[in-house]
């Protein structure tokens, strides 16, 4: 499996930009797509969806067009938007049959296929209460449920872990990870801890461009030599921020540990083992 973005735009009205010339190759495995919002990553999921088309440029699934033959990519994917809605009248069951019924998928395993899913994501208890009384955590599983319906080769989440609490986000990349063995994953965040324990590849973006794109590895070696730590008061903390990249401060005796991103180190600094979140920020806030 291959899916190539090969200088893709999104142009608006007023010459506004959500995509500008991007290219990026996703293979097997699961790509952690991170940027700030308004970064144009859901403009860019969305066009892989085919959703929306782009202004310029191709997108291409195994050197198929998929611009021209949306439903190549269709018959293949998975998708969560954003903005999943559901039919809060319906039970867990009925709205995955009738997700099941849309995309052409049935059989005698269905039923089967539903309740694994349902039970992977901790929802078999509830599955036969109307959706509309659901937590938003919830209903946020119920989407990644209809996403993995078709045993899509193109799996494509945007935000999915909003609203679940740290069990679900534990059990949610297990259950994507076990996917990966045999589709391509695109799992796009801001969330940096959402993408740092199961992505194989991460592209950071920001205004509508990729900035890097590649393994983890490669990606906090950017700044592996840059990350320290040092102990401040309240008062220096403000004229410190004026001068570094601060990553994170928590509380430490009634002063402020400091964890930041400089050439250099000042006095009395610690060097720190640089993280994805280091990285991440440290590209988003100097590019």
């Amino acid at each position: 499996m291959k899916l190539e973005i090969q200088n893709v735009s999104k142009r608006y009205r007023g010459n506004t930009y959500g995509l500008r010339d991007f290219s990026i190759t996703i293979e097997k495995g699961i790509l952690g797509l991170l940027g700030p919002n308004g970064a144009g990553k859901s403009t860019l999921l969305k066009m892989i969806a085919t959703v929306s088309k782009p202004t310029d440029g191709l997108i291409l699934l195994n050197k198929n067009n998929i611009v021209k033959d949306a439903n190549y990519m269709r018959q293949q994917l998975g998708f969560l938007p954003q903005d999943f809605g559901v039919y809060p009248n319906l039970n867990a069951y009925e709205f995955l049959e009738y997700m099941a019924a849309m995309k052409g998928v049935g059989g005698k395993n269905l039923r089967d296929r539903i309740s694994g899913l349902l039970e992977g994501l901790n929802l078999l208890d509830t599955a036969k209460k109307p959706i509309g009384g659901y937590s938003g955590g919830m209903k946020q599983r119920v989407g990644i449920a209809q996403a993995l319906l078709n045993q899509p080769k193109v799996v494509i989440f945007d935000e999915p872990t909003v609203g679940l609490d740290p069990e679900e986000r534990v059990r949610f990349r297990n259950l994507i990870s076990e996917l990966a063995n045999d589709c391509i994953v695109v799992l796009s965040s801001h969330i940096v801890s959402d993408i740092d324990t199961i992505a194989d590849q991460v592209a950071v973006m920001k205004n509508g461009s990729l900035l890097t794109k590649g393994p983890q590895e490669g990606i906090t070696g950017l700044v592996s030599d840059n990350v320290f730590e040092t102990v401040l008061d309240k008062e220096q903390l403000s004229i410190f921020k004026t001068n570094h990249l601060v990553v994170s401060t928590t509380r430490k005796e009634g002063a402020l540990k400091v964890r930041y991103i400089a050439n250099g180190p000042i006095e009395n600094s610690i060097k720190q083992q640089a993280n994805l979140e280091d990285a991440y920020l440290y590209l988003t806030k100097t590019n």
